[in-house]
């Protein structure tokens, strides 16, 4: 017979075993957030190198100078995808034309400025519209050199070099409007063939010299009179020759 008075052994309760692993638990949550902030931190180190970089301080409409006061310095991680000037650019940026809309916070990139274009003496400005499948499908900015063909019913196509001195934004039917720069007298003929719809815009080869291209066995009309030359307009940037306003012949 069993004693009176002794308890019978028992196991411990289960507040008792969730007590001795909960340490257990803690450290290992407390070692895997650990490894996650190291981890991370790597990652970050790996991937997440800032750079310098230009934004707008407000907004730039569409056409206006960049001054000083416009730019603010931004650093952000580096991303192939992301192209903005470096902050080591902000005196070239300075003093150029916003080619579009420019808005507070976002980055600046090169394609949104170009070079302050004055007309030359003896040029005019013409407004060349033109819809989606006039146009070149790269993006036309100031300063760049194209040649509008006219391609009437009947007859050879003729054609005059042109720099581009605004681009106008692109209205809901695709259209859109290009000032550029001629020789005055030929003006009123890039005028006239605007007015008819018959053109088509063409880039100019970088590096031309001499004028832009003509059509294949057709020479591009002089306008200007014989024995004098038609200024020249100044280049947007290196590598890209600006035409001389008169047809290339």
């Amino acid at each position: 017979m069993p004693e009176q008075g002794r308890g019978a052994p028992h196991a411990p309760g289960r507040n008792l075993r969730a007590r001795r692993r909960r340490p257990a638990v803690l450290a290992m949550a407390v070692a895997l957030i650990a490894a996650g902030g190291l981890g991370g931190a790597v990652l970050y180190n790996s991937t997440g190198q800032r750079v310098a970089v230009l934004a707008l301080a407000r907004d730039v409409p569409f056409g206006q100078v960049v001054t000083d006061a416009d730019l603010v310095v931004a650093r952000i991680a580096t991303d192939p995808a992301l192209k903005p000037l470096s902050a080591e650019d902000r005196k070239k940026a300075v003093g150029q034309r916003a080619t579009t809309d420019l808005r507070r916070g976002a980055l600046l990139l090169s394609a949104d400025v170009a070079p302050n274009l004055a007309v030359q003496p003896g040029q005019l400005v013409v407004g060349v519209s033109a819809k989606r499948t006039q146009l070149p499908a790269a993006r036309l900015q100031p300063g760049v050199s194209i040649v509008v063909v006219y391609t009437p019913d009947s007859g050879r196509p003729e054609s005059l070099s042109a720099l581009v001195v605004t681009v106008g934004r692109v209205d809901t039917d695709g259209s859109q409007v290009v000032d550029v720069a001629v020789a005055a007298a030929d003006a009123p003929r890039l005028a006239s063939w605007v007015a008819s719809g018959r053109i088509q815009v063409v880039l100019a080869p970088r590096g031309a010299a001499g004028g832009a291209p003509t059509p294949s066995g057709t020479a591009a009309p002089s306008g200007a009179p014989s024995g004098t030359a038609a200024p020249t307009a100044p280049t947007a940037s290196a590598g890209s020759a600006a035409p001389s306003g008169a047809g290339g012949g």
